[in-house]
């Protein structure tokens, strides 16, 4: 690329490109509607949108759930269910059960899935 193509190029300030990112990840906003309204290329917003993350603030704040220490005891299994099995509830009504032979990485991805809807 040569020094007049770089010329042609406009140059968007920050607080303009998250002003187009908040308008573009409003509820029911279309994405190609908001960039034709600011003659931006879609693939700008969306390159955006990776840069500064959805706006407005598209997930809620992380928060502290409560949870209850007991003594170790050996805690019986459930009839019908394995005794390696461990069920996560997790906000918004789903919930995760996996056994022993899941792997960590594999469940941090599927947490991490669930915890962006």
């Amino acid at each position: 690329m040569d020094t007049s193509e770089r010329a042609r190029r406009k140059v968007w300030p920050d607080a303009l490109k998250r002003k187009i990112v908040a308008a573009a990840s409003a509820p029911g906003a279309s994405v190609s509607v908001v960039a034709r309204q600011y003659d931006v290329n879609t693939n700008l917003v969306f390159t955006w949108r990776r840069l500064f993350g959805k706006m407005p603030d598209a997930s809620p704040a992380p928060q502290f759930l409560p949870i209850m220490v007991a003594a170790d005891q050996p805690a019986a299994a459930p009839a019908g269910r394995a005794s390696n099995m461990i069920e996560i509830e997790l906000p918004g009504g789903y919930r995760v059960r996996c056994g022993r032979g899941v792997k960590g990485a594999f469940l941090r991805v599927v947490l991490d899935a669930l915890e962006r809807r």
